[in-house]
């Protein structure tokens, strides 16, 4: 995942090695940002920040992936 310092996109892609997804991300400024929340990409390959609206894309997503990141 690319950085983010000012925290001002909306929309971020995500693989596997990205899991466990929270946000804000490490990418991100922490001085301007909501508490972290751990979000559930796993089963759909999409999750939305009920904090910020920003939403994640799990790019390699795959239905059948079990276990392990």
């Amino acid at each position: 995942m690319a950085s983010n310092s000012t925290n001002s996109k909306s929309h971020y892609e995500v693989t596997y090695a990205d899991l466990p997804l929270h946000c804000p991300t490490p990418e991100m400024s922490k001085w301007n940002s909501h508490p972290r929340v751990f979000l559930p990409i796993e089963k759909t390959g999409k999750a939305k920040c009920p904090y910020c609206g920003a939403e994640y894309v799990l790019t390699d997503f795959d239905p059948e992936h079990v276990g392990g990141h």
